[in-house]
This record gives structure tokens, sequence and C-alpha cells, in this order.
């Protein structure tokens, strides 16, 4: 039915607040499907700075987090590796005081005990995680310890010898924030490993141990053994600072994130009312727009 000039007006008024109602409808249809109030940032107007800075700030919280969690573990390693030295040096202790007896078998046992020590401090020494050698400052690729040279040659209880070292005096850390970070390195040339490495290769190296030379290994021994648990000390503090840090970041992220979620979120149960209540606007619309379509003089005559 052609539709009569002076009801043209209105209807094309209905039709276009119709169309309105429709583009408003596809909209929450794509809210409620997505739970998003847009799906491009420039639908967020004024917010769309927040939202940005949020999100970057939630990638920077996560690589805070992973280089903490990477760390860590190596810290942890690091840990065992010294509780081993402790167990090395302690070891040796108790057969040095055993030795003091004068007894041959007693001063045997414990040369023969240093030299298998010797090894397993150069095994230690070269501790690897991830591919990377934990004591070794920077120069991770290669082994810090080298016992070629060392391990011959008669030892001293009095002057410090590193020459086992291959590696730097870079002391790794870790960045766990913006502004912090965690200095958590050891190298195998540490002053506590280096007495331990002494006593084992002045001890391994004797062909007899006088009472005097057993006095001289007990003391550097009680050293060593006093300044290697410092070294785990300091081990255990920086992981806790790391783990520390590192559930900073992530309470910091949760925040971050539900901040970024409440610009970006809609009430899904909200949206759906609204799209029904719209349903019905639309509905009643259609209903009334074919009503005037319909009307003209004969009809009302009727």
């Amino acid at each position: 039915m052609v539709m009569r000039i002076a009801t043209f007006a209105l209807s094309d008024q209905m039709v276009a607040g119709a169309l309105r109602t429709q583009a408003t409808m596809a909209n929450l249809q794509v809210q409620e499907s997505s739970g998003l109030k847009s799906e491009t940032l420039g639908g967020y107007g004024a917010d769309a700075r927040h939202i940005i800075n949020l999100q970057v700030s939630v990638t920077r919280a996560q690589s805070y987090i992973d280089a903490a969690t990477l760390t860590d573990s190596k810290v942890q390693v690091m840990y065992s590796a010294v509780g081993s030295m402790t167990n090395i040096i302690t070891q040796l202790r108790t057969q040095l005081s055993a030795a003091t007896t004068g007894s041959s078998t007693e001063t045997a046992s414990v040369i023969n005990s240093a030299k298998q020590m010797l090894l397993q401090m150069g095994s230690i020494l070269n501790t690897q995680y991830d591919g990377q050698h934990v004591f070794g400052g920077a120069r991770s690729s290669t082994e810090p310890v080298d016992l070629s040279a060392f391990s011959s040659g008669t030892g001293s209880t009095t002057t410090a010898d590193t020459s086992y070292y291959r590696g730097d005096g870079e002391i790794s850390s870790v960045r766990v924030s913006d502004d912090e970070a965690v200095s958590y390195g050891v190298t195998a040339d540490n002053p506590a490993f280096e007495q331990i490495m002494r006593v084992l290769k002045f001890v391994a190296n004797s062909s007899s141990l006088p009472s005097s030379a057993i006095t001289q290994a007990l003391d550097l021994a009680d050293n060593a053994l006093s300044a290697t648990t410092t070294v785990q000390t300091r081990l255990s503090s920086a992981a806790s600072q790391i783990e520390s840090a590192s559930a900073r970041q992530s309470d910091y992220m949760s925040f971050a994130q539900t901040l970024a979620s409440d610009l970006t979120g809609v009430d899904v149960a909200a949206v759906t009312a609204q799209l029904a209540t719209y349903q019905a606007q639309l509905s009643a619309s259609y209903s009334a727009i074919a009503k005037i379509q319909g009307l003209n003089l004969a009809s009302y005559l009727r």
C-alpha cells in the first residue's frame, strides 16, 4: 500500500527511531557475546589511554615475574650446591679430628678422602642450571673450575690460591621491579670456596700429616665452614627477596587486570536485560509503523 503524504513525516521519524534502536541492539549483542564494551580501543574514548597503560604495566609485571621465577630456581640450585660443599668441609673436619690421634690409618684415610673431595668440589663448582654454569660469573658458557693444574703441587694453609678459577668477577643480579634489582651471584673464586679448595689441596697433597699440619688444616677448615655458611645464608636472603618481589608483582598485576577489566568489561546480565527492553520497544515501533502506513479514509469510515 502506498504511504499517504500526510503520514510520511510521522512514519519517517518512526522508521529512523526503529533503525537507531536496531543499531543500539546490534552493539549490545556484540557486548553480550564478547563481554567487552568495544572491540576496538577507539570505542573507549578517553579511557583508551588508561587501558593501554594498564595493559603495558601488566605485561611488564609478568616479565618481572618470569625473570624472578627463573632466577629463584637458579638460586635454589646454588643454595643446594653450597649445602653440598658444607657437607664436604664438615666431613673433612671430622676426619682431621680423628687423625689428631696420630694414627697412620686415620692419616692415610683423610689424605685419600681429601683427594676425592677435591674432585667433588670441582664438580660442584661447575654446576649448571638451564645450560649455564652458575658459579662462573658472566662466563656462564664454560666451566669455571679447572683442576688439571691446581690439584698438583704442595698446598698452603696461609696463601690464597684461585688458580683453579677460569670465570670472571661479574656478580649476577635480577631486576624484579622498575626500581629494584636483587644481587644473588656467587663465583667459584669466592673466599669461602677458595678456602675449601685450599685446605683440600693441602691435605690431599700431603705425604704425611704431623699434628701441627692437622691443626693448621683444622683452623682453615673451620674458617671455610663459617664462610660457606655465610654464603648460604646470603643466598637464602636473596631467594626470599626475589620471592617477595615476585609476589608483589603478582598482586599488582591482579590489581591492574581488575582495573582494566572494569574499564573494558560489561555486565552481561544488565546488557541482556537491556536487549530485552529494546526488543520490546522495536516490536512496538514496527507495529505502530505498520498501523500508520495502513491508515486511509476508507478504513476510517468503515
